[in-house]
């Protein structure tokens, strides 16, 4: 990649070889840069209550979606023709599929107001250029160690983001706890991998939860255990704590908390509104897991996301999930469309059940919450529509670099950044035109929105406040 490409960059680093007088040092290390720290939060630190992450797993052709205004070879598919006005993005033809609103079966979807996404792209901002590492000399397209940059932000990674998420509200956490109050922290839907932390993170790891519902947490282990018998075990704990020297009683009383909070979870997870498969008709924040369930989907991916839903109302701060699979070296011609027109779906289904439900601090689930949605790369052909067998590659090019990031919620409409792109690829070639962003970037903003201490996460990669000013 050429010196040129690489510019701008909106996110403040010290200037390249700072301190070094001489020009022939820049030259011959022209992508050693010095990161200083950033600790500074965006203007809309703490603004949003969840956060729904999805990752379009195996590598997403970005250019067939969410940043369609380029070259045919980047965007076989064309553009959209009923873009909603005010939209600057590049909007994809296959944005426009919507066969779920057709018909007899799409009448209850319609009465309930969805609309294909191309109708709303104005309430959508694009990020058109995140990058893994926008100094590297080339694009990371290894389903490896891309896939490790997307849940940890860094090669060989230790600790994915959720569980830096989870760390980041802690005192959150801990001061609603003193108040009696149990809040749930944030889980993967179905991908380990978005769970790992060690030393000091370790405690924080999010929960994985394999599949859609919480019927397994039917059984109340203290239903079984008489009035008498929970006194007399109670009155063993304090008796035994009293009786321990000072300097191993925290550690102690540390267990029994996490023994009581282990109950007031299963009491959560026992609460019917998690039964999303049981396809209950009772309105609960004014919508029922049924009319969820017809909107979002009667699949693996849709309940999941009724779930994190139904999650949220439990204080849970954001959900992380896969969908689809777009690792299409071959018949992406094909392919591609239908699995798209998937993802419309929830899109079209996420933006309607939110501006419905009512949530329990006020307000509607739209304005107090943030979706964003990503994959480990994006997809190239090297010239060409598709490659030989119809399908798209990934290797270290632009195409390949470029992930044109979506996001939509109310923090974005009261932004006025709705149908705004940050950034811009120009059509030809995909050379960038305006800001780059790092990855690791967008997973602080999100940190940032929820009000999570992130002072020392990704210390080189500042939030991005060209969302919110």
């Amino acid at each position: 990649m050429s010196d040129d490409t690489k510019k701008p960059f909106t996110f403040g680093r010290r200037g390249l070889l700072k301190g070094l007088g001489a020009a022939a040092s820049a030259s011959a290390l022209p992508t050693l840069w010095l990161p200083r720290t950033a600790h500074a939060a965006t203007t809309a630190f703490g603004t949003v209550e969840h956060l729904i992450y999805i990752r379009l797993g195996g590598g997403f052709r970005f250019t067939t979606a969410f940043n369609a205004d380029v070259a045919d070879e980047f965007n076989p598919f064309g553009r959209s023709s009923s873009r909603a006005p005010g939209t600057d993005w590049g909007v994809s033809a296959l944005m426009d599929r919507a066969s779920w609103l057709e018909g007899t079966a799409g009448e209850p979807l319609v009465d309930l107001g969805m609309q294909k996404v191309s109708a709303f792209s104005n309430e959508i901002c694009v990020l058109p250029c995140v990058d893994h590492e926008p100094f590297s000399a080339r694009a990371d397209g290894n389903h490896g160690t891309g896939l490790e940059r997307f849940l940890t932000g860094y090669v060989g990674g230790t600790t994915s983001f959720l569980t830096y998420l989870n760390y980041g509200l802690r005192e959150k956490v801990a001061q609603a706890a003193a108040q009696g109050q149990t809040l749930l922290p944030a889980f993967s839907l179905g991908e380990a991998g978005m769970a790992l932390g060690a030393d000091v993170y370790a405690g924080y790891r999010p929960p994985v939860l394999d599949g859609s519902g919480f019927e397994r947490f039917a059984f109340d282990p203290d239903s079984s255990v008489p009035d008498w018998a929970a006194k007399i075990a109670g009155n063993l704990d304090t008796r035994f704590r009293a009786r321990l020297h000072q300097g191993v009683r925290s550690g102690v009383e540390a267990y029994q908390g996490t023994r009581e909070a282990t109950r007031a979870y299963g009491r959560i997870f026992r609460d019917p509104i998690l039964r999303v498969n049981a396809n209950s008709t009772d309105a609960v924040d004014g919508i029922s897991n049924k009319d969820l369930v017809t909107m979002l989907g009667d699949d693996t991916t849709g309940r999941q996301v009724v779930l994190g839903l139904r999650l949220f109302h439990f204080g849970c701060p954001a959900v992380f999930l896969n969908q689809g699979f777009y690792d299409y070296h071959s018949n992406e011609d094909d392919s591609l469309p239908d699995e798209i027109e998937k993802a419309n779906r929830l899109i079209s289904g996420l933006r309607t059940a939110l501006k419905r439900m009512q949530h329990p601090k006020g307000g509607d689930y739209w304005s107090k919450t943030l979706v964003v949605m990503g994959s480990e790369f994006g997809r190239t052909t090297n010239g060409g529509k598709f490659n030989s067998a119809g399908g798209s590659d990934h290797s270290s090019d632009l195409a390949t670099r470029w992930m044109s990031m979506p996001m939509m919620g109310g923090i974005i409409d009261q932004a006025g950044k709705g149908g705004k792109r940050l950034g811009e690829t120009r059509a030809s070639d995909l050379k960038a035109m305006g800001a780059v962003y790092t990855y690791r970037s967008v997973l602080k903003t999100m940190m940032d929105v929820l009000g999570a201490d992130h002072t020392t996460v990704f210390p080189a990669d500042n939030p991005i406040q060209d969302i919110f000013s």
